[in-house]
C-alpha cells in the first residue's frame, strides 16, 4: 500500500468528505502487497471458481504500472474495499471500471467511486463506464440513483455462464453504465443530492412482477417501467426456473427497448427502470 506520491492530483472536496463520512481511508495501490490484499478481498466477496478471480495480482500490478488505476479503502490497517479500472476508448476520455467492491457497507462503495471520479477528472477525462447485472436491484438503485449514471447498452451473455458464489451459474447478461462526470444530476447526486426523477403520468408497465415471477405488459408507450426481481441472488438459490425466467424476461423487455433506441432515464423505488422512447 502507498500514499499518492508528492504532486499528484487530489481526490476533491467531495471525494474526501465521502471516505471521511464512511471511515476509510483510499489510497492509490502499487504495491505486489497491496494488490494480494485486493486479490483477497474479492476472493472473500465473490467466492470465485479456482482460477477465475475477477481480477488476478499480476494484471493489477500491469495494469498500476501502465498508469490505470488501482486503488484501496482502508478501516484502520484492513482494506474493506477496492477498485479497478482502466483506460478506454475514445483516448483521453474514458476510464472503464472493470470492478469495484467493498466487503462492509456503510457508504464505502460511494465513497470509492467519487475517488475514481476525482482521479479521472484530474487526468481531463469526463465520463466513466462500467458494466452492470441489470437484475441487481440494489446495484441499479446505486448506480442511477446514488451516482447519476445511466445505462446505454445491453450487454446479453457478456461474460458467459458465471460460477461464482454470487452468479451461481447464471447467464451474465450486463448493461453498459455511463456516468459523464460534470452532468447536472451527476454534480447533484457526488454533492448527496440522488436522482430521483418523476414517473411521467402517462407510464405503463411493460414488465412486471407477480407471485415473485415476471409478467409482460405493453411496451408499445413512450414511456415503460421494467420492474427487477427484489432480491435476484436469493432467488438463484432459492428458484432457479423463476431466475432465469427474470433474466430472459428482462433481456427481451429491457434489452428490445434499449435496442429500439429508447433510453432509460430513471430508476424508480419501487425498482423499476423508467425507459423513454
Amino acid at each position: 500500500m502507498t500514499d499518492r506520491p508528492a504532486g499528484s492530483p487530489r481526490s476533491d472536496e467531495h471525494a474526501e468528505a465521502a471516505a471521511e463520512a464512511a471511515g476509510v481511508r483510499i489510497v492509490e495501490l502499487s504495491e505486489l502487497s497491496g494488490f494480494e490484499e485486493v486479490h483477497r478481498l474479492f476472493d472473500d466477496i465473490w467466492h470465485p471458481g479456482l482460477g477465475d478471480p475477477p481480477i488476478s495480482v499480476e494484471m493489477m500490478r500491469a495494469l498500476s504500472h501502465a498508469g490505470n488505476y488501482v486503488a484501496g479503502a482502508y478501516q484502520g490497517g484492513r482494506m474493506v474495499g477496492a477498485s479497478v479500472a482502466f483506460f478506454g476508448a475514445p483516448p483521453g476520455q474514458v476510464l472503464h471500471s472493470h470492478v469495484t467492491g467493498a466487503s462492509v457497507g456503510r457508504g464505502i462503495g460511494f465513497a470509492l467511486k467519487l475517488h475514481q471520479r476525482a482521479w479521472a477528472l484530474d487526468r481531463g477525462l469526463d465520463r466513466i463506464t462500467w458494466t452492470y447485472d441489470p437484475l441487481v436491484r440494489r446495484n441499479a438503485h446505486f448506480n442511477m440513483v446514488k451516482l447519476g449514471a445511466r445505462p446505454e447498452e445491453y450487454l446479453p451473455s457478456f461474460y458467459g455462464v458465471m460460477e461464482d458464489a454470487i452468479n451461481t451459474g447464471d447467464e451474465s447478461d450486463r448493461v453498459l453504465a455511463v456516468w459523464r462526470l460534470s452532468e447536472p444530476r451527476v454534480s447533484a447526486a457526488v454533492r448527496g443530492e440522488p436522482y430521483r426523477p418523476q414517473v411521467p403520468p402517462d407510464a405503463v408497465t411493460a414488465l412486471a412482477e407477480r407471485d415473485g415471477r415476471p409478467v409482460a405488459g405493453r411496451g408499445d408507450a413512450r414511456v415503460a417501467l421494467v420492474a427487477v426481481p427484489s432480491d435476484i441472488e436469493t432467488l438463484r438459490r432459492a428458484d432457479p426456473g423463476a431466475a432465469l425466467a427474470w433474466r430472459h424476461a428482462v433481456r427481451d423487455v429491457l434489452g428490445g427497448l434499449m435496442r429500439e433506441g429508447a433510453r432509460v432515464t430513471g430508476f424508480t423505488g419501487e425498482g423499476h427502470y423508467i425507459v423513454e422512447r
